[in-house]
């Protein structure tokens, strides 16, 4: 009986003990973040009180004419949680001006505050949800500037601001080998993109430019934009476009016969694809993509008119669509690149990823007041994207890409001085 008695005793204080460390766990999980803002509000009254004393010397001490004086208090606003709260602020004064606490100047910056609404709305957090979005502060803090209208303005002031600064900046020093360049439909408009590849294989958007449609207004519009910018329409490039022919014709207008054009593989594979019925896709998609992978120019464009013949009786639409732009659609085979920068060079799929997340970015916004709130949107997103960018994959035979470029520079240059003789 007796042990019996010890282990029903030992089981009610460890029952005890749990209960204690739950109750105390759920104090600490509903105060800890009082208890944290508590506490530093109470450090930050200290830092800035040191501060003024430093200035000032000690309270109620006399000082010498000219020298800074204890001013009393003030109500002021520093960014905390995502939102702006009221502080009390110690105040100086020196010859009738205020002086600033250097403390007080670095957490008045409202960057913080703009960067973080930016930031929930790019991972899609509404205005009218930023409030639940943001952390909560005691209500002794006065906390505002988290509402809609709030969220709204600072959202639109630093995109404009960023947007301005980006499509103004000087191309010059980026030293790009390839360009990209393609559509995206957002709102009834339509943003062209151009993508640059510089000689690291690093990726850069170049520019945007806004226009009903994807027409060689706006495209040439776009190309004249990067110019003007400090991109050299002297130099030969390699442009990948999706075929568009409004792409094609500016390209050509802008920056002549110098630069390579490839046209989009995986764009061609599917328009033929979208001409087939659904039990010839799997054999089409192979036939196309083992030419796509043939060794050389010669043998990739003998399969795929071959391909295109045993279509013309049963699916003419279909043999004209892979007919068309046949040579450009394998420019890059006669530069013997590697295999893993052909094939990304062969497609237009950096420049779609990118677009991929202007969508995932674009696609909470509900209505579309104007052109400009597009351009912003697109602006912000393309800036958000391109923190994750990364090298093109196949980097190492760059080498190869810009000699290249080198010899067909060379040879428009001695063919325009012969037609100049």
């Amino acid at each position: 009986m007796r042990k019996h008695a010890t282990k029903n005793t030992r089981n009610q204080e460890n029952r005890s003990a749990v209960q204690r460390t739950l109750w105390l766990t759920r104090f600490v999980q509903r105060n800890l973040y009082e208890f944290v803002i508590t506490e530093g509000m109470k450090a930050l009254d200290t830092l800035l009180e040191s501060e003024r004393t430093e200035l000032c010397g000690a309270a109620f001490g006399k000082g010498q004419p000219g020298e800074p004086v204890r001013w009393g208090h003030s109500d002021g606003r520093l960014v905390m949680g995502g939102r702006r709260v009221v502080v009390r602020r110690p105040r100086v004064r020196q010859n009738g001006k205020e002086v600033a606490l250097p403390s007080w100047q670095e957490f008045a910056d409202e960057d913080p505050l703009q960067k973080r609404t930016v930031e929930q709305m790019m991972v899609g957090v509404s205005t009218r949800n930023y409030d639940r979005a943001v952390e909560q502060v005691p209500d002794e803090l006065c906390p505002h500037g988290a509402s809609k209208s709030a969220a709204s303005r600072r959202f639109v002031a630093l995109t404009e601001e960023r947007l301005v600064e980006w499509l103004n900046r000087d191309l010059s020093s980026l030293r790009i080998a390839s360009i990209m360049i393609d559509g995206i439909e957002v709102g009834e408009q339509t943003i062209v993109i151009a993508l640059g590849i510089d000689e690291s294989s690093q990726k850069h958007v170049l520019g945007l430019w806004q226009g009903a449609t994807e027409n060689a207004q706006v495209c040439i519009a776009l190309l004249n934009n990067l110019v003007e910018r400090g991109l050299d329409p002297q130099q030969a490039y390699l442009f990948v476009i999706d075929g568009g022919k409004a792409i094609r014709k500016a390209i050509a207008d802008v920056f002549g016969k110098r630069s390579l054009v490839q046209r989009c593989q995986e764009h061609k594979r599917r328009n033929v694809i979208g001409h087939l019925p659904q039990r010839m896709h799997a054999s089409a998609n192979k036939v196309m993509r083992d030419a796509f992978r043939s060794a050389s120019k010669a043998t990739a464009k003998k399969r795929l008119q071959q391909f295109a013949s045993g279509l013309e009786e049963d699916y003419p639409d279909a043999a004209s669509s892979l007919r068309e732009g046949l040579d450009e659609l394998l420019t890059l085979k006669d530069l013997q690149l590697p295999p893993p920068l052909e094939r990304t060079l062969s497609t237009t799929n950096p420049i779609e990823n990118l677009n991929g997340a202007i969508r995932r970015v674009t696609h909470n916004v509900k209505r579309w007041r104007d052109g400009e709130m597009i351009r912003r949107w697109v602006g912000a997103s393309i800036l958000e994207a391109a923190k994750g960018f990364r090298r093109l994959r196949g980097y190492k035979g760059m080498h190869l890409l810009l000699a290249a470029l080198g010899r067909t520079e060379q040879t428009t240059r001695i063919d325009q001085q012969r037609q100049a003789a």
